[in-house]
């Protein structure tokens, strides 16, 4: 079976990696096609040592050309694909979303029907045949997380990265937008002195221009001792789920990943939107965000202000049971069975279509 992974972005590849590998190991053949348009060449070392084969296309037209060259038996996308009828007869399309965040892009990028579409967790599921009653989607669970559940991922080296092994590590993931990172201080590493900190940014905090502002708030943090600063290479968050004890994030699918270990989360309220999403233009941000498709209320503890935010890990690592009723019930309905066997349900239904 020749099966082949659509990468425009980047921060993609954590979700496709739990199953390609394990193709790989099954004796299939695999090629990730990535998107220059979208992802600096820098990052080829990057797909280097995955130790699988990739190309280059420039954008979508060029990769449907591509793809027809190939003929592969499956295309993974995790998105839309404008160009899906100019695929070949023989080639099938799976649809696996790079992320379960609250955005109602979730469940639109299935406008244009694909073979099928996995899906994460029941509720997900419900929702989406709702949404489109004659397309196929199968509810398997969340690949991204197999290695957390299968044993292969061990998580980083808390020593090597000048960090103290013997303490608990509180792992703070902003996304880019809406972003807490530029509402944290300067120097807020001080106000969690007796904790690890890893701080893991969003990919696009590195990439995108832009958001020149928050890297030089991330330059700030990386000097305090007790602190380690994701470089941009660190593409997955997998590593660092596995030994942090506490998240901290504001609107992220990284909330449904970290509570699936059912370990606590303390959500950031505060946040700041770039400009065409304030004042007058405050509605384009409830269009893109939503409101009703995912809820975070009762997932943790939330923080209105920064100044809210140490009591409030303090807390929750005295309690670390308070919401444990409730990220089971998280785990259940969005991110789907947890027993690290997600990648092989795909792969038998692959090989069974």
């Amino acid at each position: 079976m020749y099966v082949m992974f659509d990468v425009v972005n980047v921060y993609y590849i954590p979700q496709y990696r739990p199953i390609f590998e394990r193709l790989i190991a099954l004796g299939h053949d695999v090629k990730l096609l990535c998107y220059k348009s979208n992802i600096d060449v820098k990052f080829e070392s990057v797909f280097s040592e995955l130790n699988v084969d990739f190309e280059w296309v420039s954008n979508e037209k060029e990769a449907s050309i591509y793809y027809a060259s190939q003929s592969p038996d499956w295309v993974f996308f995790g998105n839309a694909f404008k160009y899906l009828s100019a695929l070949p007869v023989c080639t099938k399309t799976a649809q696996l979303g790079h992320g379960i965040g609250p955005k109602p892009s979730y469940y639109h990028k299935s406008a244009t029907p694909m073979t099928v579409r996995f899906i994460e967790g029941e509720a997900r599921l419900s929702k989406i045949k709702e949404l489109y009653p004659d397309d196929e989607f199968v509810q398997l669970g969340y690949s991204k997380l197999d290695p957390l559940f299968n044993g292969d991922e061990k998580g980083v080296d808390l020593y090597s990265l000048g960090l103290n092994p013997e303490v608990k590590t509180i792992l703070y993931a902003p996304t880019f937008n809406p972003s807490s990172l530029e509402c944290f201080p300067d120097d807020w590493p001080t106000d969690f002195p007796e904790f690890n900190l890893i701080i893991k940014p969003h990919t696009f905090t590195y990439t995108i221009e832009q958001y020149s502002g928050q890297r030089n708030k991330l330059e700030k943090w990386s000097k305090f001792d007790n602190v380690y600063v994701a470089s941009r290479d660190d593409l997955s968050l997998i590593p660092f789920i596995a030994v942090a004890d506490i998240l901290l994030s504001e609107a992220s699918s990284t909330l449904f990943e970290f509570v699936a270990m059912n370990k606590p989360v303390v959500v950031c309220d505060f946040f700041r939107l770039k400009w065409s999403y304030r004042g007058l233009f405050k509605y384009r941000f409830k269009k893109r965000f939503g409101t009703d498709n995912v809820l975070y209320k009762d997932i943790g503890k939330h923080v209105a202000t920064y100044k809210q935010l140490r009591s409030a890990v303090l807390e929750q690592l005295k309690n670390p049971g308070e919401y444990e009723e409730n990220r089971q019930m998280y785990t259940k309905d969005h991110v789907g069975p947890v027993d690290g066997e997600v990648s092989n349900r795909i792969i038998k239904y692959l090989i069974d279509n």
